[in-house]
């Protein structure tokens, strides 16, 4: 498994969300026309792109993000990505907008039902790709974000000899076609996906099944949250249980998690299966609340 290009200092750029996350707890989700009151409020620094490298980086992943913030993004959270010894030069704060914002309703079986102000992340128009700093980096992970802007930054990266990621996460649902995904996948070593996200993967593909993909990109990892993960791959099918956590303070970014411990399994060298424990265990922490 190859774990990177030598001679460059960084490991993962990732480009996707730095969000606000704000969330409300009810006991539980309002029916249509009727009120229900929140019993607990909280807000937390989120977003794919900065809980990945969060995570990957506090298990020793060289990381950096891509992802444009707003005027009114706390300084609290600069400080904490800045802590975390995350690369920032390439985010862009826009002074005319307001920050993405997530607002998350949970109740007390841990459902959620989310809206997102996507904030100068939805208008792509001016967005600034990385300069020559790029060459830096081994591997591109491509998450949420306008599939334009992640093209270009795609395009700019193979040109740079970096290796790429797909994981548009929810977004496949309803902002990437199956013209631009498939655009992506062609550039891509590795696909990250929930079990609903690899099946539109799969339909955009025209297959039937996530075997299927293989002949696009040479690696599929499918998370199926409670059931653990399972990889497909050109030399066979992985799979491993999940960990299950002593307790769950929010399931928000466990996903991104995963992804985060796979990394540090991933340039270390790991086998797959190793790669696949490693992601439960960053998720079952992340469940827990190490944050």
């Amino acid at each position: 498994m190859a774990i990177g290009l030598s001679g460059r200092p960084r490991d993962l750029l990732v480009s996707g969300h730095v969000n606000v996350d704000r969330f409300l707890a009810v006991e539980e989700f309002p029916a249509p026309d009727r009120t229900v009151p929140v019993v607990a409020q909280r807000v937390e620094l989120g977003g794919t792109a900065a809980n990945l490298a969060r995570v990957a980086s506090r298990y020793g992943v060289a990381s950096g993000l891509v992802a444009r913030i707003g005027r009114e993004f706390p300084d609290e959270f600069l400080d904490r990505l800045r802590a975390a010894r995350i690369d920032l030069r390439g985010l862009e704060r826009v002074a005319t907008s307001f920050t993405p914002t997530c607002f998350i309703l949970e109740d007390r079986r841990h459902g959620q039902r989310t809206l997102i102000d996507q904030g100068p992340m939805g208008r792509v128009r001016g967005a600034r790709l990385p300069g020559a700093w790029l060459d830096e980096y081994s591997w591109l992970h491509v998450t949420t974000a306008d599939p334009t802007f992640q093209l270009r930054l795609v395009r700019a990266a193979r040109a740079h000899g970096l290796r790429v990621t797909a994981d548009p996460a929810q977004e496949i649902h309803y902002r990437w076609g199956r013209r631009p995904f498939l655009e992506l996948l062609a550039h891509s070593e590795l696909l990250f996906g929930n079990r609903g996200e690899v099946d539109r993967a799969v339909e955009y593909a025209g297959g039937s099944d996530p075997s299927d993909l293989l002949e696009r990109v040479p690696l599929v990892v499918r998370t199926e949250g409670p059931r653990g993960a399972t990889a497909f791959s050109r030399a066979g099918t992985v799979h491993v249980g999940a960990e299950r956590p002593k307790s769950v303070r929010s399931a928000v970014g466990a996903g991104d998690a995963f992804r985060g411990g796979f990394y540090a399994a991933w340039f270390g060298g790991e086998p797959l299966r190793a790669c696949l424990i490693a992601g439960g265990r960053a998720s079952r922490r992340w469940l827990e609340g190490d944050r």
